[in-house]
């Protein structure tokens, strides 16, 4: 069996994920293509992970690229997780990956109606809430969960989550709304304030973009294994699983489908696409300071390759990676922003001078592009390392 090494994994995850010097991405939608992908759950993510892979971009080309030209799409897919995606790319991840949350949503929307006390036919309640909420948003063109929750007494039904001091009582158009997006049925649009609000206004995705004919399911879970084996490969059937938020039968049935071929990654089985088997040669010395929750820090589920000894350092409680320092494909620290703006490093390993040197000027020059703009701990945690950069 072909091994590939972890020298060898880090080099190519330079070149693929548009990181290493002379292998940057030309515009911030090809930074999506290079990682599949851009996380969006926290909106700043997605600005700072498009930046990082490309030169000379700006907060106003990610808007842009989202908000009117319309080439990057955000939706709901793997692991229940918002993404922005290359609009030829978004009806591959719905398919293949999508139907998944929308049908464990839609589990979830009618368990808490019943919770509620909601009674008779709650199918027929949820398509009723359903349509009125759809006309609302054809009639508005752009809506706000607050104010589609105005627009019919069905959607401003209230349900409880959770329970305890962890409990939440959102609105049945919000709660809608997450299912839709699944679907693909409605879209997240410019939000209400700068580049890292998250107060979402939501359109219908005919009215948004047109994603084109979508794919049967066989095909789109095909596609988008391919196309993560691409930028993530090689790799493990549990990472795969675990990215795309599939089942065994899922993944098996998708990689099934591909040319592949089996390979050894330090001991563990492995593998990657047949075609894309070759060694590839050593990069020049690169760094990175990468947001929380990038999706080259979340890529894999099998991390050590990248991540070594720091998970405790950084990532929360929940899984969670927070802002990280990379050196050639090695994760060697964190930053955080403090409160008066400046971008501060914590590096947990020794990197040398030459690599310390050029992260402290990308720091500053994080720290500049910022100005004004001050960072949070959105659908994540707070890292020991930020916690303590930030003391």
């Amino acid at each position: 069996m072909h091994a590939i090494s972890e020298a060898e994994r880090r080099a190519r995850l330079g070149r693929r994920h548009a990181l290493a010097d002379g292998h940057r991405a030309a515009s911030v939608t090809d930074a999506a293509r290079a990682v599949v992908a851009l996380h969006g759950t926290d909106p700043a993510t997605t600005v700072l992970s498009a930046l990082a892979r490309t030169r000379g971009s700006t907060p106003a080309d990610v808007e842009r690229a989202l908000y009117d030209d319309r080439d990057l799409v955000r939706v709901l897919a793997m692991r229940r997780t918002v993404f922005a995606v290359p609009r030829e790319t978004a009806g591959t991840c719905l398919v293949g990956a999508g139907d998944v949350v929308a049908v464990e949503q839609r589990r979830l929307l009618l368990k808490s109606l019943a919770a509620a006390g909601i009674a008779g036919d709650l199918g027929a309640w949820v398509a009723r809430a359903e349509e009125a909420a759809m006309t609302a948003i054809r009639a508005a063109g752009e809506v706000t969960s607050a104010e589609l929750a105005q627009a019919d007494s069905l959607l401003a039904t209230r349900v409880q989550l959770g329970s305890g001091a962890t409990v939440a009582t959102p609105t049945v158009a919000s709660r809608l709304m997450t299912l839709l997006s699944a679907e693909g049925k409605v879209v997240r649009t410019r939000p209400r304030g700068g580049w890292t609000s998250t107060q979402f206004r939501w359109s219908t995705m005919a009215a948004w973009c047109d994603l084109g004919e979508l794919p049967d399911r066989d095909a789109a879970i095909g596609e988008l294994a391919r196309r993560w084996l691409h930028a993530y490969g090689p790799a493990t059937l549990d990472d795969l699983q675990w990215w795309a938020g599939w089942t065994k039968t899922r993944t098996r049935a998708a990689v099934a489908s591909l040319d592949t071929v089996e390979v050894d990654l330090d001991g563990r089985p492995g593998i990657v696409l047949a075609d894309d088997a070759e060694m590839v040669e050593p990069l020049e010395p690169w760094v990175a300071l990468l947001p929380a929750l990038d999706p080259t820090t979340m890529g894999w589920k099998h991390r050590d390759f990248v991540l070594g000894p720091h998970r405790q350092q950084l990532f929360d409680l929940n899984g969670n990676a927070g802002p990280t320092v990379w050196v050639n494909g090695r994760i060697v620290g964190g930053w955080a922003q403090r409160d008066d703006g400046e971008v501060v490093v914590e590096l947990l390993q020794d990197v040398g001078a030459e690599p310390a040197a050029a992260i402290e000027r990308t720091a500053a020059e994080l720290t500049a592009m910022l100005g004004d703009i001050r960072l949070k701990a959105r659908a994540r945690g707070w890292t020991a390392v930020e916690k303590r950069l930030r003391a």
